[in-house]
């Protein structure tokens, strides 16, 4: 599939930059870039929901000094 977008003459500089500094095609960085910030967004969303799902099953949190103190370090 292919597609097409309309930057400004700043931003294709910038993009063409990117791609340039990372050894890469301008569309390599325009692909890598939409499919990391849509990883990061799942990520983001996993965890909202687990954090849910935690506070929802009434767990709580404790200091690390007292996971420290029964391990003995």
């Amino acid at each position: 599939m292919a597609f097409s977008i309309r930057l400004t003459e700043e931003e294709r500089s910038l993009a063409e930059s990117y791609a340039k500094l990372h050894s890469m095609s301008l569309a390599e960085a325009f692909k890598r870039a939409l499919f990391e910030q849509i990883e990061n967004e799942f990520d983001i969303t996993l965890a909202e929901e687990a954090y849910d799902e935690y506070v929802a099953d009434g767990r709580k949190s404790r200091p690390i000094s007292e996971l420290w103190k029964e391990l003995d370090l």
